[in-house]
């Protein structure tokens, strides 16, 4: 059974979702607060997180931040009763891979599961064998084994900036449009939507750029979306792009 860690200060709605999680294959693990997560992820190793961004102490949105600055990249889905775009966007900002507002159908909340899961099985997530290794100012991007570094030093990379990255680099000069860019990192069935990707890309801009809002590598195609320039292209200027 693929373990599924529910951190959320309401007891009740704890022992709702653990017996419907364990209808569905899921086994379970409940915290009523992100003062066990560390010991819980590390201890039981589950394959997905679902974080109340409401709670008591560190709320969901620090801790999804902290553990992605330390390199977590199991998923993450926010749970909380503020739907508000504003904080759908700030939790996907945090490194969450999805958002659900309260009240909500457990249904909803599984099938959410399953899309997440899912999307971290297939290929986009994956290392990319027949991508070879491109490098770009400070960076060495493997795409076969997946790893970004700079300067020598391994940066972590969340399932979403990996396949992000890997479309734009294995597609170098060319624009790509939002709706593609969905298509090659979430996949064509991803009930996602372009701000997703814009969000991902401000993540990685604050990465990889030595002045995100003036980006060297990943520049914005006005009207389009976005393209990777990389170091190869020297000084030659893309078209209809801009910072």
């Amino acid at each position: 059974m693929k373990k599924i860690l529910i951190v959320d200060d309401d007891p009740e709605l704890r022992q709702l979702l653990a017996t419907y999680l364990a209808r569905h294959g899921f086994d379970a693990l409940l915290l009523p607060d992100t003062r066990k997560l560390d010991e819980y992820l590390d201890r039981y190793q589950p394959q997905l997180v679902v974080l109340d961004l409401m709670m008591p102490g560190e709320d969901g949105l620090a801790a999804c931040r902290r553990l992605r600055a330390r390199g977590e990249t199991r998923p993450v889905i926010m749970l909380t009763a503020r739907d508000e775009p504003v904080d759908r966007v700030l939790g996907l900002e945090m490194g969450a891979d999805d958002y659900v507002g309260k009240p909500f159908d457990p249904r909803e909340l599984v099938a959410r599961i399953d899309a997440v899961l899912r999307r971290g099985a297939r290929l986009p997530a994956a290392p990319d064998p027949a991508g070879g290794v491109v490098c770009f100012g400070r960076w060495r991007f493997d795409r076969g084994a997946r790893r970004l570094l700079c300067n020598g030093q391994e940066v972590a990379l969340t399932s979403g900036e990996f396949a992000l990255l890997n479309a734009l680099v294995g597609n170098a000069h060319q624009p790509m449009r939002r709706e593609r860019l969905l298509e090659l990192t979430r996949g064509e069935d991803s009930e996602s939507y372009d701000r997703s990707v814009d969000v991902q890309m401000h993540r990685l801009r604050r990465l990889i750029e030595d002045d995100p809002a003036h980006p060297r590598y990943l520049q914005t195609v006005w009207g389009i979306g976005y393209v990777f320039v990389g170091d190869a292209a020297g000084l030659a200027p893309v078209a209809a792009s801009a910072p």
